[in-house]
């Protein structure tokens, strides 16, 4: 069977716009444990837009642009780069109320399909290995543009993934690579760089999973095929909240609900009840069961769904609908678990999240 995924460099415009709606959330959470909050962000050129509304019981402690500007230079949208995020001129139409926000995070505001999903072990952090190791290569490559090889490269880039899955191993078969580069850098060398960071963490893994049979020399590469990416970020693509759901959920092998993650506070219906579904999904495989699948359908203004549907595929316990029950915001997330990182896309595959954890 012949699998794809992909994942994009935090410094990709749309993940750009994710990870500052979620340094929104964040701050609204570091006020007030009971915040509403809904935001968008698009980008182009060097102008960013904030949309949504916000309702908290103190104002917040900065402007949103200073959050915009942090979110950036943390990616590494710096002087010395492409893009600087100080250079950003913030258009900012969020709609910002102070007082009691329980009347909107204290129940389901919105009908919402919610999906969640677990398989395999968690050497591959229950996902789909296609998936998995399209997440370890673009962490790879992340760290070697920070401070490895490829060491102030990006931060724009993508990695696509096919591989060949057969019943007792993998076969990685192509990696496609489009990286941003400085523009005083020797494109063969940025190649080379590449190369040797993808070959170091596939025989990384490869040494902790031995399903992934195939050795590195017979797999295809692409490596920047449309030769040097130079203006990475939003000088090369316009970005925005919400647009790789593919990458921020599953892959494309599993079907992702009807609603983004990052930019929704920790009550939102679309995100709670995912990370739940999430959490449900991961015991079952635990369990004993070889995949699950669990879909949620959820009705404004009721805390309990007005579906519950469970797939597993071997043996495991199902989950007990209870679990799904929306109350508002959820005690066992925490909102400290709500930052900046999780709108790089590592909402289902950072296995410290603790709906990522099987309960003991």
């Amino acid at each position: 069977m012949i699998r794809v995924s992909e994942m994009v460099l935090p410094g990709h415009p749309d993940k750009f716009c994710d990870q500052v709606a979620d340094a929104i959330v964040a701050a609204c959470h570091a006020i007030d444990e009971d915040a509403y909050c809904q935001v968008e962000a698009s980008v182009w050129s060097d102008q960013v837009f904030l949309t949504g509304g916000l309702v908290t019981r103190r104002p917040l402690e900065r402007p949103l642009r200073d959050i915009v500007v942090e979110t950036g230079l943390a990616i590494g949208y710096t002087a010395d780069n492409h893009i600087d995020a100080r250079r950003y001129k913030v258009t900012d139409a969020v709609c910002q109320r102070v007082g009691d926000p329980t009347p909107w995070s204290r129940k389901v505001n919105d009908q919402a399909i919610v999906i969640g999903y677990a398989g395999y072990d968690r050497l591959t952090h229950y996902l789909p290995p296609e998936h998995f190791i399209a997440h370890v290569f673009r962490e790879a490559l992340t760290r070697s543009c920070e401070d490895g090889l490829l060491r102030g490269q990006g931060p724009d880039g993508k990695v696509l993934v096919r591989m060949r899955e057969n019943p007792r191993d993998w076969m990685l078969e192509q990696v496609l690579v489009t990286l941003q580069q400085r523009r005083d850098d020797q494109f063969v060398d940025v190649c080379a760089g590449i190369e040797a960071t993808l070959r170091s963490a596939y025989r990384a893994l490869q040494r902790v999973d031995s399903r992934w049979e195939k050795e590195w020399g017979r797999v295809d590469l692409l490596l920047n095929p449309n030769g040097p990416l130079l203006n990475g970020g939003s000088d090369g693509d316009n970005g925005q909240t919400g647009r790789k759901l593919v990458m921020d959920f599953y892959g494309p092998r599993i079907s992702i609900g009807g609603g983004a993650l990052s930019g929704k506070h920790l009550s939102h219906v679309d995100r709670v009840a995912a990370y739940a579904a999430r959490h449900a999904a991961v015991n079952c495989v635990a369990s004993g069961a070889k995949q699950c699948l669990i879909q949620l359908t959820y009705a404004p203004n009721s805390a309990v769904p007005t579906d519950v549907s469970c797939q597993l595929v071997g043996r495991g316990r199902p989950p007990e609908k209870q679990l799904f029950d929306h109350g508002g915001p959820s005690t066992e997330y925490a909102p400290r678990w709500i930052q900046a990182s999780l709108g790089r896309g590592e909402h289902f595959v950072q296995m410290f999240l603790p709906w990522n954890q099987a309960r003991r």
